[in-house]
Formats: C-alpha cells, structure tokens, sequence
C-alpha cells in the first residue's frame, strides 16, 4: 500500500514539476520572441535575422535546428531497441554536415538572400523555378515536421502518465497525444508569426545549450552506474535486450539476412544503402538549415558556424550512444515499447530511472524525468520554429512576392503573407501529424532527408558547379528528384501494409524498400541533366557572375 501512493506520490510530483519546467520554458521562449519582435523592422530582420549573428551563435543556433526530437528522441530509441543498427542514424546524421560544409554553406552564403531559391533562380527564369522550390521547401518542411510533432505526442504520454487503457484528465492516450500535438503546433506558429528569424534563432541557442546539458549529465550518470566501464554497459545492454551478443553486430534492424529467402536479404541490403545515401547527402537540401547560411554577415562566418555546429552536433551524437545502450540495459526493451511502440519514450525514461537509482526513490526519478522532458519539449519548440520559418519564408519571398507579384511588392506586405502561410503550414503539419504517430521520428526524419537530397541537392549542385544547367534543368531535376521520394514512400511499407505503418490495416504497397534514397536520388540528378540538355537556353555570362559572386561574396546582399 505505501508503496503503491509513494508511486502516486512520485507520478504526481513528475507531472507537476514537468508542467512547471515546461511552463518556464514557454515563457521564457516567448519573452525572447517579444522581444525579437521589436526588433524586426524589415525583411531582412524577419527573414535572416538582419544577418547579425556571429559563427559561434549561428553555429549554436544550427546545432539547435538539427539536434531535432529525431536525434534526442528517435536515435536514442532505435539504438535501445536494435543496438549496433540505430547507432548508424547518429553517423549518418554527422557525416552529412562534411559535405554541407564543403558543397554548399559558403557558396550558399554569398549568392542567395533568404531562400534556397535565390541561389536556384539567379540566372534562370524566376517564375517556373521559384514555384518549384516552393514546393519542395514546404513538401520537406512538413516531412520533418511530422517527426517534431510526433515526438511531442509520444513525451507528454509519458509524462503524464498515460498508456494504453488509462486516462488524464478525462482523456485517453491517444487524445492526450492528439491536443499535445495541437498545441505544439500553436506554439510553434507564435514563435513564427510574432519572432521571425531573431526570435527562432535566440530559442535555437538556448534550447541546443539545455539538450547539451541534459545529454552531457545523463551520459554521465549512465557511466557512473557502471563504473565508467564501457564494456560492462554494452555487454548488460546486450543481455536485457534479449537478442545477445546480436544487439551489438550489424542485422539485427537494417540488411538482416533471411534464410532461405534470397529476394528479401537483397532488398535489405538495399534498403539500408538507401538510407545511408539518404542521410549523408540530405542535410545539404534541408532548406531550414540551408537558411541559417544567410543569417551571419561574411562567408567566413558561415564556414566558422558550420565548424561549430560540427562540433557540437558530432559531441552529440556520440552522447546518443551511451543514452541508447543506457536505456536497453537499465530500462529494457520491453518497458520501452510497452510505453510507445516506436520507441520513441527511450530517453526519458532511462532519465526516470536515473533519477531513481541517484537521487533515491520515485521522487528522484519524477525529477530527473522532469527536467529531461522539460529539455524535450524545447527540442522539439524550437526545431518546428525553425521549419515553419524556412517553408513560410519560402511560400512569401518565392512565390508570393516573385512569382504572383512579379517582384511589385512591398516588405511589408511580403512579411505579411510570411505569417499567414505559417499559420496553413503549422495547421497542415497538425492533421497530418495525428495519423503518423505510430513511426518512430528518426526514421521519419530519414524521410524527409531522402526528399530533400531528391528534390533540392541535385538543382543546388548543379546550379552552382554545372556552366550550361538551365531553368527547364532546375524544374525537372526539382519535381523529378520529389515526385518520385513522395511517390515511392507513398507505395512503400512506411505508407500501408505493415503492423507499423502509418495505414496498417490497408495494404497498397508495392515499393519493396523503407527509404526511396537509392532510386530517387540519382532520379532526382538524372532529371536535372535530360531538362537542361533538351532545352536550348544558355546563358554562361550569368554564370559567370553565379561563380563569381559564389567563390568571392562580390554583390553578395
């Protein structure tokens, strides 16, 4: 009996230190976009932060636009389930900022303004390619979004309690989940509307400085159980999961070998290249990231804040896993899909059981749990800001103003339309969040990477190294590389005919691979190539100041 009200005792305490913790963060937050609000005078201002920002804070505030609900949450939850095959999100994630860095970051920086498709439409036709990326910046934006939103359903379940069959406040679990997403969402449309870039981007800072901490003091702990000993950690988070010494070798989620099946091994191997392929070359087509670029005022600011950002986010990564093998040796696999199937709760409650083993009893662990969550939610905030920013920005700078206005509008009205489309964007990702909340985030993050690196890498590329790339080349290589991602995920397991699909009890799929990377990439650079060489439209003086312009920062705004 006392056991059972010190339970209740310590459950209560979680929710009502977590709702305080969430509640100061919330205001903070909101006070910092208050205040960025007064400061955002002009386009400039509200786009790209009036371009002030050092490599350090922009760096910081990168780290805090990638160290997503994917990588806190996702990656920490595969690793506690598959051991060895969740570890490759964390390398894959960190190995794509190398070609970010030395493709496009300061390219980027010097020949565009605030979108990806300044640097797309300098010297080709505005209206066709503008629309284009229009496109593909919200259809990538949305993907990611999902996952954010995802996240937040999966933590507040936890945190207040709520499984399967049990209530709060009158709500069930996946109602709980449902109006946690919803208000996510309105929090993440203030930040925009009111903030704009300096208010999103001083939350990025201050959210990546928290998730640090958090992962920094949870690693700790998790090696101080074990006496820093590494091996005695892996071999216990071996011998929990159940699979043995298999949890800690490559298979066990990604190429696993199928005997007697020689089709099915082969299409896991291929489904484990097209992630790798995916998540190496997708950061350098994110367009939420691609925007941070324009934010500092040199190029040599902004190779200094990718270097930063490497090393905050390769720190990271590292930390991922000692929480994901933490979490399958002192939690338990069983524990962590009996709370959420797609494993996304890992974290937290290896922080729950951290704060039980250290600071003693179910008061210790409601803290820890509290405060770790608390950490969570800012991820989550503060990434989806960052999201609806580059996609509103997107739909206001690009389509708006240059494709329906013609360029004939003022800044004014431009920031206007800014907010109002993040307002749709955020109230989209909402409904279509609610019906994807059985996948876990890292993977739907790996989705919208794939995306990105179909539609939008190859048209960058192409138009910063290829001399006779051409309008009809970007709109191809932009709509080939995403309708073919889209298409292909869309008849794909991730869509219909598996237990965790985001349809399970329909089954259309026909597409034998989780992750379209392998066919829709070299789809995506095949297109671009056929649109340019099949048009005869060539203007090499134009790429010349491209290239100019790109390599110096000359006339770069």
């Amino acid at each position: 009996m006392n056991t059972v009200l010190a339970a209740e005792a310590g459950g209560g305490t979680a929710r009502n230190l977590t709702i305080t913790l969430f509640l100061v963060f919330v205001a903070v937050t909101l006070a910092i976009t208050i205040w960025a609000s007064r400061q955002t005078k002009t386009a400039t201002d509200f786009y790209a932060g009036g371009r002030s920002f050092s490599g350090f804070q922009n760096g910081m505030a990168i780290g805090g636009d990638y160290m997503s609900a994917a990588s806190f949450l996702g990656i920490a939850g595969i690793i506690a389930l598959y051991g060895y095959d969740g570890f490759l999100y964390s390398i894959g994630f960190l190995v794509a900022w190398l070609v970010a860095l030395l493709l496009v970051a300061e390219l980027l920086r010097n020949s565009g303004r605030y979108t990806m498709a300044d640097v797309l439409a300098f010297r080709m036709r505005q209206r066709p390619v503008r629309t284009a990326a229009a496109v593909s910046t919200i259809t990538v934006s949305i993907f990611y979004l999902l996952a954010q939103m995802v996240g937040a359903g999966a933590l507040v379940a936890l945190l207040l309690g709520i499984k399967p069959g049990t209530t709060f406040l009158g709500m069930d679990a996946d109602t709980a989940k449902v109006a946690t997403i919803i208000m996510v969402g309105a929090l993440m449309i203030i930040y925009v509307t009111v903030g704009g870039m300096k208010g999103t981007t001083y939350v990025q800072i201050v959210k990546a400085f928290l998730l640090m901490t958090g992962a920094v003091v949870m690693t700790v702990l998790v090696l101080a159980k074990y006496n820093f000993n590494l091996s005695a950690l892996l071999g216990d988070a071996a011998a929990t999961s159940g699979k043995g010494s298999a949890f800690l070798e490559p298979g066990l989620r990604y190429g696993v070998e199928v005997a007697g099946n020689s089709t099915q091994t082969f299409y896991n191997k291929m489904d484990l290249l097209s992630l790798g392929i995916a998540l190496v070359l997708g950061t350098a087509g994110l367009p939420h990231i691609l925007i941070r670029f324009y934010t500092v005022p040199t190029a040599k600011a902004a190779r200094k804040s990718v270097l930063w950002a490497i090393g905050i986010i390769g720190t990271f990564y590292l930390l991922t896993l000692a929480l994901g093998f933490g979490a399958a040796a002192l939690v338990g696999g069983k524990e962590i899909i009996a709370q959420d199937k797609a494993g996304n709760t890992a974290a937290p409650q290896l922080a729950e059981e951290l704060g039980r083993s250290f600071l003693g009893g179910d008061l210790g662990g409601a803290t820890l749990l509290a405060i770790i969550a608390a950490v969570a939610f800012a991820t989550i905030l503060a990434v989806v800001a960052g999201l609806t920013l580059a996609s509103s920005s997107s739909l206001a700078h690009d389509f708006y103003a240059n494709v329906i206005k013609k360029g004939q509008t003022s800044e004014r009205q431009e920031v206007r339309v800014a907010r109002i489309s993040a307002l749709v964007i955020g109230a989209v990702s909402i409904a279509l969040s609610i019906y994807a909340q059985s996948l876990n985030v890292a993977f739907l993050v790996a989705l919208a990477f794939a995306v990105a690196a179909s539609g939008n890498l190859p048209a960058i590329l192409y138009s910063l190294f290829w001399k006779r790339f051409n309008t009809s080349g970007a709109v191809w290589a932009i709509y080939g590389g995403l309708v073919s991602a889209v298409f292909l995920v869309f008849f794909s397991p991730v869509v219909s005919g598996a237990p965790t699909s985001m349809f399970p009890d329909h089954d259309w799929q026909w597409f034998p691979l989780s992750n379209p990377g392998l066919l829709s990439i070299p789809f995506g650079f095949l297109c671009g190539w056929i649109g340019t060489v099949i048009s005869k439209e060539h203007d090499e003086d134009k790429y010349a100041e491209l290239e100019v312009r790109a390599l110096t920062g000359a006339g770069a705004h």
